[in-house]
């Protein structure tokens, strides 16, 4: 169970994932020592996912965001098995989502420009199990991006 610390904490570290413990335990008024006993509750707990850096998709050449819907074929537990070990093992795509409505999944991923975009549908997209049709959404202005979760 959370409380006002840990949301605190929570709050700091999505923000500011390069924090040190001394100056978050600042931020949430606490001792260092009880900050970094948190922290390590917190990651135990799995609330804390992992840390990683946010990088800059245009300056490694993937600006272009294209969200991909995809109807499959058939639907089996063979077919979603292997469509999600593909998924899974492809690097360009970043999310992928089974979803209720009028199609299976809901994909999203980044690359370099159209011309890319045109080798993922067909070298990615298209390869994988069980895809019958996709729809593609490229993303003219992205008004929000943020992985921050209210706590």
């Amino acid at each position: 169970m959370l409380d006002a610390i840990d949301r605190r904490i929570l709050k700091v570290l999505q923000e500011d994932g390069r924090i040190t413990n001394t100056d978050l335990s600042e931020r949430v008024s606490l001792s260092a020592t009880a900050t970094a006993e948190r922290m390590k509750r917190l990651v135990r707990e799995g609330y804390i996912e992992h840390f990683s850096a946010s990088l800059n998709p245009k300056k490694v050449d993937r600006g272009l965001l294209v969200f991909v819907e995809i109807r499959l074929d058939r639907t089996s537990p063979e077919i979603f098995d292997a469509f999600k070990v593909a998924v899974e093992r492809s690097t360009d795509i970043l999310e992928c989502h089974m979803v209720a409505g009028g199609f299976d999944y809901l994909m999203k991923s980044r690359v370099k420009d159209m011309e890319a975009y045109r080798a993922f549908l067909s070298d990615v997209v298209l390869a994988l199990p069980g895809v019958r049709e996709t729809h593609t959404y490229a993303v003219m202005e992205e008004i929000k991006d943020t992985h921050i979760l209210p706590v």
